[in-house]
């Protein structure tokens, strides 16, 4: 696998970028007042649960929306008023997989091919490296309903890219797909990144956070922070992170979330994790307040902290 450290092409122009960019539909909000900006070559991950605005920032970057207020250029292009220029630049994967169940996997690559009007001279060259990348050479004759929801998804993907886009919408890519092929999806995102592909993947699965370059959060239609998983953390989890065995469980959350320094406190299987505010409060405070509450303490031990965490924090705060 690739490093990430690795992914950030060297040329690094603006791919994305939005002001106070803001959607509405009557009275609700979908997207309110979100400002980024992409680098080539990035893997940007924009995470969120499912309601928070994701498609609907994606959408109006393809030009299948209108803002109602803000500005946005992809590629340098507005959005608005270049909608048909910058669609022959972008590809998009939504997260239901747009495929002709009757059709091969061969099949579905040259209508797509047809559909982007890719030269019939360079159409079986570029369909045969598509096969290649997305590792579907010995399955282009299999018919797409047949195909299990990995190799779905990676012919979708190579459906997304049969036109050579510079920039490419994952919406929710690997949504219902098991744990191996979301990690061999994300291998080939890797690989198209280094080869200078721009990558902006929607997903509700917080550990996917991990893989990206930079993340933004959204709850509620707002951007709540965009950075590097590692300054996130940094800036939003100050105090050490503790996993406590203690019972009962749901009272002994209860009471770690109303100590003093505690920034949070959930459940985590069978333990309570608790990240704290500062360095100020320790795990003896933790256990004695617990111990003086009828808790039964158990094990403790230090954990990391993750982007699930940060965004909990977050989305708290924002409530």
């Amino acid at each position: 696998m690739l490093n990430k450290s690795n992914l950030m092409a060297t040329n690094r122009s603006i791919i994305i970028k939005t002001e106070g960019l803001t959607k509405k539909f009557g009275e609700f909000t979908a997207v309110d007042n979100v400002s980024f900006e992409v680098q080539r070559g990035e893997v940007v991950g924009y995470l969120g649960p499912n309601g928070s605005g994701k498609t609907t920032t994606i959408r109006m970057l393809c030009g299948l929306l209108h803002p109602s207020s803000g500005h946005a250029q992809v590629n340098g292009l507005d959005i608005v008023h270049n909608t048909e220029a910058i669609k022959r630049q972008i590809g998009y994967m939504s997260q239901k997989f747009a495929l002709y169940d009757d059709l091969t996997v061969l099949e579905n690559l040259q209508f797509y091919a047809g559909v982007y009007e890719i030269p019939r001279a360079t159409e079986k060259q570029q369909i045969d490296k598509i096969l290649e990348m997305a590792g579907l050479t010995t399955r282009q004759k299999s018919i797409s309903s047949e195909l299990s929801g990995g190799w779905r998804q990676r012919l979708a993907l190579g459906c997304a890219l049969v036109h050579n886009p510079i920039l490419l919408f994952l919406d929710e890519p690997t949504s219902g797909v098991d744990p191996v092929a979301r990690r061999e999806f994300w291998d080939l995102i890797y690989n198209l990144a280094h080869e200078g592909t721009t990558i902006f993947v929607t997903t509700h699965y917080m550990d996917e956070a991990e893989h990206c370059g930079r993340v933004g959060f959204m709850s509620n239609g707002r951007l709540l922070a965009f950075d590097t998983p590692r300054a996130l953390k940094s800036h939003y989890l100050h105090g050490a992170a503790w996993a406590i065995a203690a019972t009962p469980l749901l009272e002994t959350v209860d009471i770690l979330s109303h100590i003093p320094g505690v920034a949070q406190a959930s459940m985590h299987g069978d333990l309570a994790q608790v990240i704290l505010a500062d360095e100020k409060t320790t795990l003896q405070t933790l256990t004695e307040t617990l111990k003086a509450n009828g808790i039964a303490v158990g094990k403790a031990e230090l954990v990391e902290a993750t982007l699930e965490d940060v965004f909990v924090l977050l989305a708290h705060k924002q409530g």
